[in-house]
């Protein structure tokens, strides 16, 4: 499923939001890698590709993970 740039940006967000409760993503730039900027470890990542893979009913495979590394790319991603 292809989702709008709001959806995707929505998902994403939410998705964060799940794993690091306190961020503030309108403070994170579109650019910012996610894993620097919130101190995302390897388990958060994968908790945080997980949500994306329910949110979105698309398979995210280990390949794709570098194209997970900012919003921008999230919604790139998701809506392409």
């Amino acid at each position: 499923m292809t989702l709008t740039l709001q959806d995707a940006r929505t998902l994403v967000g939410n998705s964060l939001l799940r794993i690091v409760p306190d961020a503030d993503l309108d403070t994170l730039p579109d650019d910012a890698p996610f894993r620097d900027e919130l101190e995302l470890d390897s388990l958060d990542f994968l908790s945080f590709v997980e949500l994306l893979t329910t949110g979105s009913g698309r398979r995210i495979d280990e390949d794709d993970y570098p194209r997970l590394r900012t919003m921008a790319d999230c919604v790139t991603f998701l809506s392409s």
